[in-house]
């Protein structure tokens, strides 16, 4: 989302009781979960021309997840047509629209509405949100942006005297053509770990600049053969015992970021992958990581290593000092002359640019009230800012299964506390300062000893504090559980009065 800081005049003023903010995994489960609760008078604002989310935006060449599909996907929307264990994007997108379409959300989503601000107002017990086709009023607030979905793109030196084609792999040019191109890759980070040996086989030459190496472990795909598509489709408790099967085995992987003594043999394992697709010393000098595995996001593949021992390609370590016109000049004073720069960098997530557009009835935007280190009840809820409800908030995060679980959980919770405060009559719910408090108090706790603080390295997970506030530090059924019931006493509720009338349900502007 694009920062504003001027709303253009509303030119028509749409009122519902939910606004979903995004239409990615997360905005659609909550707008599901909504329609099961019978709470059918909602909208879902999303920017872009389709559904999507990161699935839509990010179309580089070897887009793929790194969770297999039959877990990668909603519980309640199961597909037994996935043609491979980890499926490529355009599939995940399709699953994504279809589902949209099927499960009745469709006649729901506004598309091309950017929200350019929201503001809670106190007076009418309802959130103002000014989007680039006018005024919208909710009594509640879901933001389902995303803490993937802005481009991080770090400013080189020298870039804006470039005369070649500069790019971040969520934003690839759709005609774009490597072939026989001089390229520099900006990052070794998951998206740059799937495009480089995608495109590697036609470049003339790339240099990749990376900072830090991550860790590969191999990549176990492969298709899922027709007649096992059919057995699904046939035997649908086949695909629920799939989807159990993988859910389990990828839940025990957390024993291994809760202790890292654990990762020994993974690490052992991994260096055993480096070096099968590596022969030459000073590369696999360059490509093995010194901190433990998994204290940074933990990557998958079996073509990247391969990709790097090419002849055309070079690793450079010593990074960027200056961009010229026709080229790049490393820390190592060595001129490369290049055609294109692609930038594998990754998103930003420690200032997330939609917390600049959220504000509480005294102008305070939620991150300045974050200050840097975001933290939220349940990873959901904000005390301070009340009606509003974060998928993919702070703790949510996960590195070694799949976040569409966990985003089911948080839109029961979400779901849970806006009927409980229907049936109580209250306009106004918001989490208390105690109770977000013993959440983070214990988020710190489970931290305590886990790979991702003690283990050795600086990842986006840690906030600018240096505290972990993107992962969850735990088992993914025990966050359900937590999430699962709506303590009462752990939210502040307030009921309707003359001064604070409920948003007309007025049908909204397509």
């Amino acid at each position: 989302m694009a920062l504003q800081n001027v709303c253009p005049p509303s030119t028509a003023r749409v009122s519902t009781q939910v606004a979903i903010v995004g239409s990615g995994f997360g905005g659609l489960a909550a707008a599901h979960e909504l329609k099961q609760a019978g709470v059918d008078d909602f909208i879902i604002l999303e920017r872009a021309g389709d559904v999507g989310g990161v699935w839509r935006d990010n179309s580089y060449p070897g887009c793929a997840c790194d969770v297999q599909s039959h877990l990668y996907s909603f519980s309640f929307a199961p597909n037994p047509d996935w043609s491979r264990a980890f499926s490529p994007q355009a599939e995940i997108l399709s699953y994504l629209q279809r589902s949209a379409r099927e499960l009745g959300l469709m006649p729901h989503v506004r598309l091309n509405h950017e929200v350019l601000q929201a503001k809670w107002d106190e007076a009418s017990a309802t959130w103002q949100i000014q989007t680039n086709h006018g005024e919208v009023h909710a009594r509640h607030l879901v933001g389902a942006f995303g803490s993937l979905s802005d481009p991080l793109m770090p400013k080189l030196p020298g870039l804006e005297d470039f005369q070649g084609e500069v790019f971040h792999s969520a934003n690839w040019p759709r005609g774009f053509q490597p072939r026989g191109k001089r390229i520099a890759v900006v990052g070794t980070g998951a998206s740059a770990l799937q495009f480089i040996p995608a495109i590697q086989p036609e470049v003339a030459r790339m240099h990749v600049f990376q900072r830090t190496p991550p860790w590969v472990l191999p990549r176990h795909d492969g298709p899922i053969s027709p007649t096992a598509r059919a057995l699904l489709r046939k035997l649908p408790w086949l695909q629920k015992l799939a989807r159990a099967q993988v859910y389990v085995h990828r839940e025990a992987l957390a024993l291994g970021f809760l202790h890292p003594w654990l990762m020994a043999r993974t690490q052992a394992k991994a260096l055993r992958h480096m070096h099968a697709a590596v022969a030459d010393p000073a590369l696999r000098q360059k490509l093995t990581p010194d901190y433990t595995l998994g204290c940074k996001r933990i990557l998958i593949s079996n073509t990247y290593y391969p990709a790097l021992a090419q002849a055309n390609v070079e690793v450079v370590t010593e990074g960027i000092r200056q961009v010229v016109k026709d080229g790049v000049i490393g820390r190592d004073g060595v001129f490369r002359p290049v055609d294109t720069i692609i930038y594998g960098t990754g998103f930003q997530t420690k200032d997330l640019p939609f917390t600049h557009l959220i504000q509480d009835d005294q102008g305070r935007t939620l991150a300045s009230a974050w200050r840097g280190s975001p933290q939220a009840y349940m990873g959901t809820t904000v005390h301070g800012f009340p009606n509003l409800y974060l998928l993919h908030g702070p703790n949510i995060g996960l590195g070694h299964t799949s976040v569409v679980y966990m985003l089911e959980a948080q839109a029961r919770h979400i779901v849970g506390v806006i009927k409980l405060a229907q049936a109580k009559g209250c306009a106004v719910v918001e989490p208390t300062a105690s109770a977000q408090q013993r959440f983070v108090a214990r988020i710190e706790r489970m931290m305590r000893g886990t790979v991702w603080v003690a283990g050795g390295c600086e990842s986006w997970y840690l906030d600018e504090t240096g505290r972990n506030s993107s992962i969850w530090p735990g088992f993914t059924f025990s966050y359900a559980r937590a999430a699962s019931q709506v303590t009462e006493q752990d939210y502040t509720w307030r009921r309707l009065t003359a001064s604070t009338p409920a948003p007309e349900r007025t049908k909204a502007a397509a």
